[in-house]
């Protein structure tokens, strides 16, 4: 019933099926318009009731902003408890973690469509998607997530700002929020846009280890959880269990190494301490830690409960690559899934053309129309992550937001735009983004990193729609099968090394084989 009141407010029609150009149009349009209500939000913040006092937004950050949060990204080069009134950050910040993830399920679902229909373009209706991905799924996880993490102690109020205790001969301010809310939705969403600066390392944020565990585990369990959605669209398990083989496969590995290098005891310092401590909240250590580092990176949730610039050399390096293996182990919330799906088509063709054979997948002949889409969509991202990148180092002006010098410095420019073309969001904690040059780049990097890979993955799933299945024959390869998620932890890895690798070396791998 609610359903059908939301329907006929937008006025659409949710048993209208749509072909791969309209369900773009409608993906583009939303987000178009969800770009432009949160920038003007923040524009008039200082005109509008709950501000906190506080003004409006300068154009390049809202416009930085409001790319971030529509595009699932929720980069921030702002401090939220100095910036953001509660109508800004409820109304305009907190809907959009809900939408934003909500697009990202509904053009998996319709990829997924592509796959498991024949004979047809029609990849089901966006407006429908949209609305059943937040009402069904998105809304009852964060409402049960809120009211665990207040029972853990995270804060849920509208007060305002307030002094609290007397240090060194004045009092520290703190404004409430509905943070228990956002935070939920913040994990949920795979959105990561905290709503204080130290984000989930906040004790009002994450006040516990449970509620660290906690919110791993919800920022987890939507992107491993679509394996089987995707399984069960297709009428296979089996074939969902192969990709839930795959991400899991990279995200304990990336796990086992991340806890390697942080543990590693290079010196005395580090041997006193037990691990690399420095930018670790003491209430929840290196293991902890590290798992959350790995797994907000892997996602794209961009959340963080410590601080990745001061991880050491080769540990915040993990933390770049995971980002730049394309957030597919297990990714976003629903950006993981098609993302895994497009490298699943990759492997496909390269099987294919070891034992020259047709390359086929879910029964769909995988001919050169579908391996252009596919190919476009894994080089955009590097594209715009390299590129920027090497403006940003070429120009004098946006080394001057550099904290450190060095291969150190190189690894804070080559994160932040590996977050921001990724739709990760976290950033490496050294770098002053709050200028134009980096509010302008990285927000067009987050908009084009987002929705050009969209265009090519509908235009894959209308193409593969219109097919006719392909009888399963001796010698087609078993893609449920062991080998293959074997082949496709391969391709993925080797792709991606090929493709970052010398950026890499000139950064994290330098640091950390210096160190």
């Amino acid at each position: 019933r609610v359903e059908k009141w939301i329907y006929k407010g937008i006025g659409a029609n949710p048993n209208t099926e749509m072909r791969w150009p309209a369900y773009l149009r409608g993906v583009l349009a939303f987000s178009a318009v969800s770009v432009l209500f949160l920038y003007l939000l923040q524009r008039l913040q200082g005109h509008l009731p709950g501000s906190l006092g506080f003004s409006a937004i300068d154009p390049d950050q809202a416009f930085n902003t409001a790319a971030s949060f529509v595009t699932n990204t929720n980069w921030q080069s702002y401090y939220g408890e100095q910036a953001m009134g509660h109508v800004v950050q409820t109304g305009g910040l907190a809907v959009q973690n809900f939408v934003s993830a909500a697009v990202g399920i509904a053009v998996a679902v319709a990829l997924v469509r592509g796959f498991a229909r024949s004979r047809t373009g029609e990849l089901g209706n966006f407006w429908a998607d949209l609305v059943r991905g937040t009402v069904r799924i998105l809304i009852p996880l964060s409402v049960v997530a809120a009211i665990v993490l207040v029972a853990c102690g995270a804060i849920q109020n509208f007060s305002g700002i307030h002094s609290v205790g007397q240090f060194m001969g004045g009092s520290q301010q703190w404004n409430g929020g509905a943070v228990a809310s956002q935070e939920a939705i913040k994990e949920v969403g795979t959105n990561g846009g905290g709503y204080f600066n130290a984000n989930s390392a906040h004790p009002f944020e994450n006040p516990t280890p449970f509620s660290n565990i906690f919110e791993i585990f919800l920022l987890l369990v939507i992107p491993f959880a679509l394996t089987r959605t995707f399984g069960r669209m297709v009428g296979s398990l089996k074939q969902g269990y192969a990709i839930l083989a795959t991400m899991a496969t990279i995200w304990v590995g990336f796990v086992a190494l991340m806890m390697w290098t942080e543990f590693a005891h290079h010196g005395p310092a580090f041997q006193i301490a037990g691990g690399a401590l420095e930018g670790k909240e003491q209430r929840f250590g290196v293991g902890a830690s590290s798992i959350f580092a790995v797994s907000t990176t892997l996602t794209s949730t961009g959340a963080v409960d410590s601080f990745h610039s001061s991880f050491t050399g080769l540990g915040g390096g993990i933390t770049i690559l995971g980002m730049q293996l394309g957030e597919i182990a297990p990714g976003g919330t629903g950006s993981g899934l098609y993302g895994m799906l497009i490298m699943a088509v990759i492997a496909v063709f390269i099987a294919g053309l070891m034992v020259g054979r047709t390359p086929e997948y879910l029964g769909k002949k995988i001919g050169t129309r579908e391996m252009k889409f596919a190919a476009c969509y894994i080089l955009i991202t590097p594209a715009l992550v390299l590129v920027f990148t090497a403006a940003a180092m070429a120009l004098p002006t946006p080394g001057h937001s550099m904290t450190n010098s060095g291969a150190h410095g190189f690894s804070e420019i080559l994160y932040a735009y590996s977050s921001g073309a990724n739709n990760n969001g976290s950033a490496f904690a050294g770098l002053n983004a709050d200028t134009q040059w980096f509010n302008s780049t990285i927000g067009l990097a987050m908009l084009l990193g987002r929705f050009l890979p969209m265009v090519f993955v509908l235009a894959l799933a209308g193409s593969l729609a219109e097919q006719k299945p392909v009888p399963v024959t001796a010698g087609t390869l078993r893609t449920e099968k062991p080998l293959f998620t074997g082949l496709l932890v391969g391709a993925i890895l080797i792709i991606t090394g090929l493709t970052y690798f010398p950026a890499l070396a000139l950064g994290p791998l330098a640091e950390g084989l210096a160190s």
